[in-house]
């Protein structure tokens, strides 16, 4: 329902219309059902339709939007691969039957019976033969001789001028350690050092940059690496201390030391070595040799303490008397020890190479207390057996034969390497290598007569007695300009590998071929017979 107001009157304008219009605006405040000009009226529905929807309506416009049409590719690969292989003869010829006529029975039997009896005697003369025994076909390619793998060092070590003293391999195979120190003249019991190992197996191996570094503050003599820990190693210093190493722990690889008491050795350490425990095979005590004239076994204990459990003493009035020695200096009583072998048949016996040039024959089961005066809070036993012709100098090098019982070798400063029998005094042999001094010398672990040596005429010598008692196989120069070559060792895990260190620093490995290291037939054989025509 819509109310519609009547027409309304139009006044003049002016002051009349707008006094009308005034009148009326107050006569329309009456309200509905009063008298005026305006009254209230009810119509019917008007409707007013939008032209501006319908406007708009004729103006709609459609619109969409649409992302870039997508792009599709197809693709295939085919590999395609084919190969014909033949393998024919050549078509068989066939063969011709000769005509019986060519045949001469008769004749050919009585060839046969007229030669019968001397092809005979020849066959039964080759079956005695020994012409061939040994004689193996070897359709391998031959190798050079020896090659070198690696060259090994420590330029703060070489910087200073240190040498190589001693390397040792770990009981994997796969890690070559070696020594710092000075083996020429000076007092170095204050020269800081080093010991530093390679993992030859590690991927990236930087020749100059050793796996581990161990500093030393005095100069190290000798190496050994453990039998069964293959990070733990060894060491016997110019000072007279032993030391041993944990390398896997570089920051802090210190695990036992003996300290400086009445116990430790008064002079330079130059040889370590294992030994299991007596009564418990798989616990190892550390052994040292030194020019102090004592053979020390240590213990580690806890708190890093080696500790001193058993040891000998060599005094000259207590050496055997079955061979005519050089009288000592006055005042001299000790026999200073500078290197030591273990036996690998008998685990209580072993050699010494001495100071003045003789090897001992001694037992780790003597008895008989050493003569000496220096304190120690073990007893000290006298361990000589026998005594041993001696070299020209002092001996700085012995080595037990892994396969002889009684055969075992020594390298001396006289230049000489002298093959013993533990049965006698008198060597078996002597050859001479150098002109100058002999460092070391050591048995093939897998060919019984073979060994080599390291002179100090910077050369590496493997002898092959099977080929030459008198002369290598084959000389290896270490160093270009003849510096000495201290020390050497065969990796008994990769046998055809052999590690030497010399007086630059450095330390090679050499690869050796199967000239080396495979075993002839008759080898042993040939090791029992030597030992035994010359022992007699």
């Amino acid at each position: 329902m819509a109310t519609r107001g009547q027409p309304r009157q139009l006044y003049p304008a002016g002051s009349a219309g707008a006094e009308a219009l005034a009148t009326g605006g107050a006569a329309s405040a009456e309200g509905p059902g009063r008298s005026g000009p305006l009254q209230d009226e009810t119509l019917g529905v008007a409707s007013v339709p939008s032209q501006w929807r319908g406007v708009q309506g004729i103006r709609r416009e459609t619109k969409s939007c649409q992302t870039a049409s997508i792009a599709t590719a197809e693709a295939a690969a085919q590999t395609w691969k084919h190969v014909d292989a033949e393998v024919q003869t050549e078509a068989p010829v066939p063969v011709g039957v000769l005509p019986a006529s060519q045949y001469d029975g008769p004749r050919l039997a009585a060839f046969l019976r007229r030669v019968e009896a001397m092809v005979i005697r020849e066959l039964n003369k080759n079956w005695q033969s020994h012409a061939f025994d040994g004689f193996e076909v070897n359709w391998t390619e031959q190798q050079p001789t020896v090659t070198c793998l690696h060259t090994l060092g420590y330029p703060p070590a070489q910087g200073q001028g240190l040498h190589v003293t001693s390397v040792s391999w770990n009981t994997t195979g796969s890690v070559v350690a070696c020594a710092y120190g000075r083996l020429d003249d000076g007092d170095w019991s204050t020269l800081k050092s080093f010991v530093c190992a390679w993992n030859l197996d590690r991927r990236g191996l930087n020749p100059q940059q050793p796996s581990a570094v161990v500093e030393v503050p005095s100069a190290v003599m000798c190496l050994a690496f453990h039998p069964t820990q293959p990070s733990h190693v060894a060491g016997g210093l110019y000072s007279g201390e032993v030391l041993v190493w944990d390398m896997s722990h570089p920051e802090d690889p210190l695990l036992w030391r003996t300290g400086l008491t009445d116990d430790t050795h008064t002079d330079p350490v130059y040889q370590v070595v294992w030994l299991p425990e007596p009564r418990h095979s798989h616990r190892f005590q550390v052994l040292s040799a030194a020019t102090d004239g004592k053979v020390l076994l240590w213990q580690g204990v806890g708190a890093g303490q080696l500790q001193l459990t058993d040891g000998f003493a060599l005094v000259v009035q207590q050496l055997p008397r079955n061979t005519k020695l050089r009288k000592p200096p006055r005042g001299e009583t000790e026999v200073g020890a500078t290197a030591v072998a273990f036996s690998s048949f008998d685990p209580s016996l072993f050699v010494l190479g001495t100071e003045g040039g003789f090897p001992l024959k001694c037992s780790l089961v003597a008895e008989e207390a050493a003569l000496t005066q220096r304190p120690s809070s073990v007893p000290l036993r006298a361990p000589a057996q026998l005594i041993f012709s001696p070299h020209g100098g002092p001996i700085y090098s012995v080595s037990c034969s892994p396969f002889h019982r009684n055969l075992f070798l020594s390298a001396g400063t006289d230049g000489h390497i002298h093959l013993y029998s533990m049965l006698q005094a008198q060597p078996l042999a002597s050859l001479q290598l150098s002109h100058k001094y002999l460092f070391a010398v050591r048995w093939s672990p897998v060919r019984p007569l073979v060994f080599a040596a390291a002179s100090g005429e910077g050369d590496v010598q493997l002898f092959d007695l099977q080929k030459s008692s008198q002369k290598p196989t084959v000389s290896i120069k270490q160093t270009q300009d003849e510096s000495p070559v201290y020390c050497l060792e065969f990796n008994h895990q990769q046998t055809q590998l052999l590690a030497a260190g010399d007086a630059k620093g450095t330390v090679k490995v050499w690869q050796l071929s199967t000239e080396f290291t495979e075993q002839g037939p008759r080898e042993t054989e040939d090791l029992e017979q030597l030992a035994a025509e010359v022992a007699t």
